[in-house]
C-alpha cells in the first residue's frame, strides 16, 4: 500500500470529504492533513492549481477531488472495474461537480439580498433540476445505489450533497428541498449514512 497524504481544509464537507470517505470505509490507511481556512491564502500560491483537495502519493502530488476520489475508490474497493460501471460512476461524480460549481460564487456574495436571490435562483433552478434527475437516474440503477449496485464513490458525492442540502447550512435553501423533490435521495443518503465505517469516522471527527 502506498503512502498516502490528504491535504483539505479543517472541517467535514466540501470537495474532500468524499475522499476521506472514500479511504475510510475502503481501510486504506492515509494521513489527514487539514488545513485551517486562516492559512489557505498563505499556502495556496503553492498548492497545485491553486485548489484543495491534494492527495501525496508516496510524495508524489494528485490533485481534483474526482481524480482523487477514482484512484482512493479503486484502492479500497469502491470504484467498478466494469468499464460501463465506472462510466455511470463517473457521470454521477461530474454531475455532483457541475451543481457544486454553480453553488461556489454565492458563497463569497457579502450583500444579503444578492445572496438571497442567488440561492432562491439556484433552490428552483439548478438544485431542482439536480435533485430530480438524481432521483430519476437511482430509480432507474435499482433504487439503492448509484454503480454496480452496490456504495461506491459516486454515492458519497450524493450522500455529502445531500447532506449540505438538509443541514440548514445554506442560508436561503430550504431544509427539505430534497425531501419534497427526490425522497428516494433521503432514503439513499440514510442508507449511505449508517454505513458502519461512516458512523465510525463522524464519531471519531
Amino acid at each position: 500500500m502506498p503512502k498516502l497524504k490528504l491535504t483539505y481544509f479543517d472541517f467535514n464537507g466540501g470537495r474532500g470529504e468524499a475522499n476521506r470517505l472514500a479511504m475510510a470505509i475502503g481501510n486504506v490507511p492515509f494521513e489527514d492533513k487539514r488545513i485551517p481556512m486562516s492559512e489557505w491564502p498563505e499556502l495556496k500560491p503553492g498548492v497545485r492549481f491553486q485548489a484543495l483537495p491534494v492527495l501525496e502519493i508516496d510524495g508524489e502530488e494528485i490533485a481534483q477531488s474526482n481524480a482523487i476520489n477514482r484512484y482512493v475508490g479503486r484502492l479500497g474497493g469502491l470504484y467498478p472495474d466494469d468499464p460501463l460501471e465506472a462510466a455511470r460512476c463517473d457521470e454521477i461524480m461530474d454531475a455532483m461537480e457541475d451543481v457544486t460549481n454553480k453553488l461556489v460564487p454565492t458563497l463569497f456574495l457579502s450583500d444579503e439580498e444578492e445572496k438571497r436571490k442567488a440561492r432562491e435562483a439556484l433552490a428552483e433552478g439548478p438544485f431542482k433540476l439536480y435533485l430530480e434527475r438524481l432521483g430519476k437516474v437511482l430509480e432507474e440503477r435499482g433504487g439503492e445505489y448509484f454503480a454496480d449496485g452496490r456504495l461506491t464513490v459516486a454515492d458519497l458525492r450524493v450522500f455529502l450533497w445531500v447532506r449540505h442540502l438538509r443541514s440548514g447550512a445554506l442560508d436561503y435553501v430550504p431544509k427539505d428541498l430534497t425531501d419534497r423533490l427526490a425522497p428516494n435521495l433521503v432514503e439513499h443518503f440514510e442508507r449511505v449514512n449508517s454505513h458502519p465505517a461512516i458512523v465510525d469516522w463522524y464519531a471519531k471527527h
